[in-house]
């Protein structure tokens, strides 16, 4: 396992990020193998655990909050705030107000049987808030020792740099690290998100680096999709092979598994060694639900590659290019609500 700095936090974390998303009712919902999987992470020399109020509706929480006791203080862990965790019960309680951070930091803490969290993330934008309440909330939790240092997740490059102004400007903690997904498919972030990162000396944890499953040599062109189970079932425009916006992926697929190949690898293994390659990110979360997940993902722990390698990608994908819209997430805000693009008025 390689090791980097965080962003200016001076804190060294795994280039591999056990992400959680998946402990609890929506991925496994046995307690005790999903701290098995930790504890075993762990053993493999990953430092960095990832999880948010919101997967499985806190559960995820109170599942790592198991898995490290007694080993607390050798992990940073990380979560986020801003989804509601009860859809019947939203109002108040969900975005990045003060009250709902101050409130929902309290139940982080509890959840995961700790005292401290070392990186609290704002999980998206929320343009009903103005930065400066997030800011001003943070800064007092970090004051209060009960955060360590805070972040965002799925912000646009402009809100990075308007929020480093306002710490500048009003004296608050500035966000140090960005959370964007990142696959050799979704490459949208390359064009401002991680120049920008780099240039305010963030640390960048990314996500989805298997594009959703696309990238894990599953889902193959011309062989037969079941979309009725598993993601597929969630989501099957995203997958389904006759639909024209799916074909680019599929294609690209099938190419990238050569280049895989060609290198002795494994589709996944090259996803997750091309996302660390780049200079401005300082670890991949892998989301694994079982063990056997885990294993294969950690692989590419210590894996790197070659310019030609590289350059057979770009060629694939180019730079900076979205074949791939990672469930939808990385959309400007700019562009989602329509009411943020279309003029109230009557047309």
């Amino acid at each position: 396992m390689r090791y980097r700095t965080l962003g200016a936090t001076g804190i060294e974390v795994s280039t591999q990020a056990l992400g959680t998303m998946m402990f609890g009712a929506v991925g496994n919902p046995d307690h005790d193998d999903c701290v098995r999987i930790v504890h075993a992470a762990l053993d493999q020399g990953i430092n960095f655990v990832d999880t948010a109020d919101m997967y499985s509706a806190g559960e995820s929480e109170v599942i790592v909050g198991k898995a490290l006791k007694g080993r607390r203080d050798d992990v940073v862990l990380a979560t986020k705030v801003h989804f509601p965790l009860d859809d019947e019960n939203t109002r108040n309680r969900r975005g990045n107000s003060r009250r709902w951070i101050v409130q929902e930091v309290e139940n982080s803490l509890r959840r995961l049987d700790t005292d401290w969290i070392d990186l609290y993330q704002i999980h998206r934008p929320d343009h009903t808030t103005e930065i400066e309440e997030t800011l001003w909330a943070l800064t007092d939790l970090v004051s209060q020792g009960k955060i360590r240092a805070f972040g965002t997740s799925t912000f646009p490059a402009e809100e990075i740099v308007e929020a480093y102004h306002v710490s500048e400007r009003r004296g608050y903690g500035k966000f140090r690290t960005e959370q964007p997904p990142y696959s050799m498919l979704s490459r949208g972030i390359e064009r401002s998100v991680l120049p920008t990162a780099r240039r305010l000396n963030m640390g960048v944890l990314t996500w989805s680096p298997l594009a959703w499953g696309f990238l894990t040599g599953k889902l193959r062109k011309d062989q037969p999709i079941d979309l009725t189970t598993g993601r597929a079932a969630l989501a099957p425009h995203r997958f389904d092979p006759s639909l024209p916006v799916n074909a680019a992926k599929y294609d690209a697929v099938e190419q990238l598994i050569e280049v895989a190949s060609d290198n002795g690898l494994s589709l996944p293994e090259l996803a997750l060694a091309f996302v660390t390659t780049h200079p401005a990110v300082t670890a991949v979360i892998n989301g694994p639900r079982t063990m056997e997940q885990l294993d294969g993902l950690l692989k590419a722990a210590d894996l790197t590659l070659d310019d030609s390698t590289l350059d057979r990608i770009d060629e694939i994908v180019p730079p900076g290019t979205d074949i791939y819209d990672s469930n939808g997430a990385w959309q400007s805000p700019a562009l989602t609500p329509t009411a943020l693009r279309r003029p109230l008025t009557d047309r």
